[in-house]
């Protein structure tokens, strides 16, 4: 019996008849007697690939079958832009088997949430915090609302997993599953993922029901067309995209707004029909932009990441990437916008504006080509959302049992790894300073709770993860880009020089509750070319940053010009090897370790080394700096010292201001937040490798 076979006969006919469907795609037809059979799953498929319906139909399929009723499945996304865009497929899917999917989210006007909560529809497309509003609010039945969940759809998960929303979305998910009476089936769905194993087991946390996941079919890279060339700036990178492609639709990614904009009046210019898409314009804007993109052929749409996830914008000829993406999973999500149609490639041109992102879009696509997709690693110990969902509980239960309210989320895997003397001393310091009350053992909303989260009916409580960990850098009122929080998380003594836009910029002030830091230009510390974003990278990246530099190798999706700027570059280091790393001792007479272990590895090593030598060493993400008044046999001597040491007991240094960035920071002693922040910039694994590798020294003449 085939997988069609299995689905309900009314589900079957529209598949065909109302759909126009020859047969489902091969990967549906695995995946769908797994999601029949209840399991708990982590479904991969590339962007525009069927998940939804491959998560849909089966599901549908149990409704019928079943005979569900009331409120049976959520489908919760990560941004309201990509709920809207599935609620119009989703609403007609439902609508063609006699059933209803209603939309919840904070733009949705009030009379139609009360029609919600008057009828509920079978399916609820929503977001994890508007459904905790949902639990908390006065105004909703929530154990007679959630009742009847069955299951829970959960797109783009990897956009939850890998920071604390993802907590924030499991406990939401343990709350729901208890005032519905069981065990929800729990489905994730993403292009990009290199652990799945591993997010499934999040995923599901205790619950008992089997879990599995569907990889795609191995795919090579010669399944995609990718090239690199260097233009040098962006007013080139417009002529480039103004002359390729005529006639055809193309989405161009860069990393700021400043640029998106940037670069769109130059296209214009060009006289190129051209739209621009960014988190600084306003939803009618983007809508607007999108929509006349979706309808138009020959036009470009410049965008930063927030068209990285799957909003629909119709069928693309071209993904075009100014400089280099963050991540391989980022560029993954990107450049499968493209090859939807039959005898099309996914392919993705990128064009490097300045040395060092040459540099990083090499080794990235580098990653890419071997397979490698970074592992998605949720942030341990996440007390500050422990401490939100006590909170939450608090609104929910009107109070709650100080012995009782831990077991509404200790499904959670990341609250399990959190001890018992920990959640007490969590529990002790709110009621301490007052955001918590204790009578008689019922925890409720204290003064200060009140006071500091209670305005607008406590929505500051619950809107709370939706920002993603990154710095707005800014030089006055001009946003120059964006950078990983974990850039400014480790201490440092004296000034921190950022490097973008291909000048060095001093940090003059940071902002950690807006998540901004302000710039003012300063001299280069003297750094080679390529070393211009050597903030907040991983190890994986730094490595094969160290591995487009060391060899000779010329890759076949390198342009010509890109071939001639990276020789030039490698000319300046020809102490570079593979497999060992260099300490170097300048003409400054500064020693400086070229690790190339990545920013979190190095800020460990940077500590370790500190105390050893008494004197403070700074580090980014390729090496660390030693001072003058060291010599390079001092610093073998405290290299080799450091190898004694158990990696596992190495934690970087915390700026203790970076405390103020945390969400629900007034919760926490600062010993929890402290140790919190230490364990999230630790990389053990890449910490041992450097330690491990051998060291050349090198006296610079």
């Amino acid at each position: 019996m085939s997988s069609f076979d299995r689905l309900h006969p009314a589900l079957q006919h529209h598949i065909v008849n109302s759909l126009g469907w020859r047969e489902l795609r091969p990967f549906q037809e695995a995946v769908i007697p797994e999601i029949l059979d209840g399991k708990h799953m982590i479904v991969l498929a590339p962007t525009a690939g069927g998940k939804t319906e491959a998560a849909f139909f089966p599901v549908a399929s149990r409704m019928l079958t079943e005979g569900w009723s009331g409120l049976s499945v959520l489908y919760l996304c990560p941004i309201k832009a990509l709920l809207n865009n599935l609620d119009v497929r989703l609403d007609r899917y439902c609508t063609l088997l006699g059933r209803r999917s209603a939309l919840w989210h904070g733009d949705v006007k009030s009379s139609a949430r009360k029609k919600i909560l008057r009828e509920p529809p079978d399916m609820l497309l929503t977001t994890p915090e508007s459904l905790e509003v949902m639990l908390v609010s006065p105004n909703v039945d929530a154990r007679s609302l959630f009742r009847n969940l069955q299951v829970v759809v959960i797109d783009e998960i990897h956009a939850f997993a890998g920071d604390d929303r993802g907590w924030h979305l499991l406990s939401v998910l343990e709350r729901v599953s208890k005032l519905s009476g069981r065990e929800i089936q729990r489905l994730g769905l993403s292009a990009t993922v290199g652990n799945p194993e591993t997010l499934v087991d999040w995923l599901a946390g205790s619950c008992a029901g089997p879990r599995d996941v569907f990889l795609p079919l191995e795919s090579s890279a010669s399944a995609a067309d990718v090239q690199l060339d260097y233009v040098g700036s962006l007013s080139n990178a417009a002529v480039v995209i103004s002359r390729l492609h005529r006639g055809e639709k193309r989405l161009v990614f860069v990393d700021s707004r400043a640029r998106a904009e940037q670069l769109a009046s130059e296209l214009r210019r060009l006289e190129v029909t051209t739209f621009v898409t960014h988190s600084s314009l306003s939803q009618e804007q983007r809508n607007q932009a999108e929509e006349a993109f979706a309808s138009r052929q020959d036009c470009v749409i410049v965008a930063t990441s927030v068209l990285e996830l799957g909003i629909d914008v119709g069928n693309l000829d071209r993904v075009i990437q100014i400089d280099s993406p963050p991540t391989v999973s980022s560029f993954l999500q990107r450049m499968g916008r493209t090859g939807r149609r039959a005898g099309t490639l996914r392919n993705c041109l990128y064009l490097a504006t300045k040395d060092e992102t040459l540099i990083q879009a090499a080794a990235l696509i580098e990653l890419w080509a071997e397979g490698y997709v970074e592992p998605i690693e949720p942030p341990p110990l996440p007390y500050h959302v422990l401490a939100q969902q006590l909170m939450a509980l608090v609104l929910q239960e009107s109070g709650i049992g100080r012995a009782e309210w831990f077991k509404w989320v200790s499904g959670v895997s990341g609250f399990q790894a959190i001890t018992p003397d920990r959640v007490d001393q969590l529990v002790t310091a709110m009621l301490e300073k007052e955001i918590l009350w204790d009578d008689s053992g019922i925890l409720g909303m204290g003064r200060a709770g009140e006071n500091t989260f209670g305005r607008k009916n406590f929505m500051e409580l619950l809107s709370v993860f939706m920002s993603p960990p990154l710095f707005s850098i800014l030089h006055g009122r001009n946003e120059l880009g964006y950078v990983d929080e974990m850039t400014f998380l480790g201490k440092q003594e004296g000034p921190r020089i950022l490097l973008l836009g291909g000048r060095a910029w001093q940090v003059n002030h940071i902002d950690w509750q807006r998540r901004r830091a302000y710039v003012e230009p300063t001299e280069s510390k003297g750094r080679t070319r390529w070393m211009g974003e050597g903030q907040g990278l991983g190890f994986r990246l730094s490595q094969s940053i160290k591995r487009v530099l060391a060899t000779d190798d010329h890759a076949d999706y390198w342009s010509r010009r890109a071939i001639e700027r990276i020789e030039e570059i490698r000319y300046d280091s020809p102490w570079l090897q593979t497999d060992s790393s260099a300490a170097i001792q300048t003409s400054k007479g500064e020693v400086e370790w070229w690790t190339f272990g990545g920013n979190r590895a190095n800020a460990t090593l940077a500590r370790a080394l500190s105390r050893l030598i008494q004197n403070e060493v700074t580090h980014d993400s390729f090496s660390l700096t030693f001072p003058a008044a060291l010599k390079l046999q001092d610093v073998e001597s405290a290299i080799g010292s450091l190898r004694q040491q158990d990696v596992v007991n190495l934690f970087p240094a915390v700026d203790e201001n970076a405390i103020d960035g945390l969400k629900f920071s007034e919760c926490l002693p600062n010993q929890l937040a402290i140790e919190m922040l230490e364990r999230r910039l630790q990389d053990i694994t890449a910490t041992q490798h450097v330690i491990q590798e051998d060291v050349r020294f090198i006296v610079q003449q």
